[in-house]
């Protein structure tokens, strides 16, 4: 029982987590959100609808990926996404962030944390379209110029 109680404090809960995230982390998703894309990560990426990284990502939107963008609030330094919100906007690609790298990237089925992810649109067999739907309608809520 010991053993539990120990793994349990750690590993950060959602609260912790969020204390940790950057400046420009908005719109970060909530709780719920957030376990909503973290299993919209893993399905896509289980299917191959997905880019993961910076370079990854920016390559993507530059060939004309389009979907929904995931980033991680917890990058330091900065810079290293900073350029990547503008970016997203500028190619009509609705962006979120959630508190976590590592969670990110345990979502994406890698062994390192990742910094974000571009879950491509979906066709239409796509399991969890309708999840990937939700967050579209979500993300697209956030005006970045309020």
């Amino acid at each position: 029982m010991a053993g539990d109680d120990e793994k349990k404090k750690t590993t950060p809960s959602y609260e912790e987590r969020v204390t940790d995230v950057n400046i420009i982390s908005k719109p970060l998703a909530s709780k719920k959100s957030t376990k909503k894309l973290h299993k919209l990560v893993k399905k896509a990426s289980a299917q191959k609808h997905i880019r993961r990284g910076v370079k990854e990502v920016v390559k993507g939107l530059r060939k004309g990926d389009r979907g929904l963008a995931i980033l991680a609030g917890d990058i330091y330094p900065v810079d290293v996404v900073s350029h990547l919100p503008f970016l997203l906007e500028e190619n009509d690609v609705p962006y979120i962030f959630v508190p976590s790298k590592q969670d990110l990237g345990a979502a994406a089925s890698t062994k390192r944390p990742t910094s974000c992810v571009l879950v491509k649109t979906p066709k239409s067999d796509f399991e969890a379209k309708d999840i990937y739907d939700d967050m579209i309608k979500e993300a697209k809520l956030y005006d970045p110029t309020k």
